[in-house]
């Protein structure tokens, strides 16, 4: 008696069938983690509402206008995955603003992307000098393009960086951080996290300020940590522990951010240009040297943790001081406990606005003595840069009372 397999084995049919048969499970894979990928950033979002009372609810608040009418578009900006933004001029009091004009997308909840609810919600419950400002959620011509009014800002510190002749003064960087971390600090308070800074989310005007701007990946925190999604943060400014998988996280991984960022305001070059994860990771530990079971007990326990390739000899040492050798010891501790590799013993916002390197000399410089720098924003082309050392503001500053 013959068995099935023989019987089959000179069908063709069969091997066709049976790599059909191969393809369509694939298929059913890939679509079950599609879904379970889409329910953990669900579980994130909001419930599903009715978006245009929550709107027209937020709009109340904002002293809103009723359509797009009230402003007059100058020029547009830039455009991202999820909205385009103009410089627009506010006819009732010819206030220069910023429109962003929302994309609305079908898989969204009621059409509206969560990325802009979070923005909204986010925006209006936590407040703060260098935290761009939502003036008013307005609505288009016919009632279904929707805009958000923000504060217009002349630059964004990532394409500043990149234009800039020369490299931001100690002091100025100094004033700088010291804006961001206040900003960071009153959001960590709110018991927010940003989970996307970088210098194109900074946005700065011709007086020296900065603000925190992007809100689409924002989330509110509770304690114990909820399970949340770790594709979130630009792969540059990504902490470890995200890279690495953990499955919850919290305001550390903003700090970690902080850091990168301090460090590209030094230098203005990213610190750790990694091309994927592995390779981003790569560059962390060969740069900050490989966590031990005593520097970070849980990195083993991580889920990624067996992928990342470690040498035979492996560094212990950061290379930060060599990195930043015109960095004082004060500036050198605090970028290191910004880019502490464990979580656990990362420097917070408020702690960080306590450390001694911005009390050491030359002290922060007044927002006021910033250069000012031509506007991408605004169309205009460089000219000639000029400022004054911080030798030379130093001699100029008032003495401290």
């Amino acid at each position: 008696m013959t068995s099935k397999w023989e019987r089959i084995k000179d069908n063709d049919g069969f091997a066709a069938e049976d790599v059909r048969r191969e393809q369509e499970w694939r298929k059913r894979r890939k679509l079950e983690k599609q879904k379970k990928q889409a329910e953990l950033l669900h579980k994130e979002s909001y419930s599903s509402f009715d978006v245009r009372s929550f709107i027209l609810n937020q709009s109340g608040q904002l002293h809103s206008c009723d359509s797009i009418d009230s402003y007059e578009v100058l020029n547009k900006i830039e455009e991202g995955s999820y909205g385009i933004v103009y410089r627009a001029r506010d006819k009732r009091n010819k206030n220069i603003i910023a429109l962003k004009k929302v994309k609305l997308e079908k898989d969204y909840v009621e059409g509206f992307p969560i990325t802009s609810l979070r923005e909204i919600q986010s925006l209006k419950l936590v407040q703060h000098d260098n935290i761009v400002k939502l003036l008013d959620v307005v609505t288009g011509r016919s009632g279904k393009d929707v805009y958000l009014v923000m504060e217009f800002m002349e630059h964004d510190l990532a394409t500043l960086l990149k234009d800039m002749p020369e490299d931001f003064l100690q002091s100025e960087v100094k004033t700088l951080m010291l804006q961001l971390l206040a900003a960071v600090a009153t959001l960590h308070h709110h018991w927010f996290v940003h989970r996307d800074l970088k210098p194109s989310n900074l946005l700065m005007n011709n007086t020296g300020e900065i603000k925190i701007a992007d809100f689409g990946l924002a989330r509110s925190l509770g304690e114990p940590k909820p399970q949340l999604t770790r594709l979130v943060v630009t792969l540059w400014y990504r902490a470890p522990e995200l890279l690495l998988g953990a499955p919850s996280y919290g305001k550390e991984i903003d700090m970690w951010s902080v850091g990168c960022i301090f460090a590209e305001l030094l230098t203005r070059s990213p610190l750790f240009n990694g091309r994927s994860e592995l390779d981003q990771l790569s560059k962390i530990f060969n740069f900050l040297g490989y966590p031990t079971h005593e520097s970070w007990p849980q990195f083993f326990l991580l889920p990624h943790a067996s992928q990342v390739k470690q040498p035979s000899v492996k560094s212990q040492h950061s290379q930060l001081r060599s990195a930043f050798p015109f960095l004082t010891a004060a500036g050198h501790d605090l970028l290191s406990r910004l880019l502490t590799l464990n979580p656990a013993h990362r420097i917070t916002a408020e702690e960080a606005l306590q450390h001694p390197y911005f009390t050491e000399a030359p002290r922060p410089k007044d927002p006021r003595f910033f250069p000012t720098f031509p506007s991408k924003a605004k169309g205009e082309h460089r000219k000639e840069w000029n400022r004054r050392s911080d030798e030379e503001y130093t001699h100029t500053q008032r003495p401290p009372n």
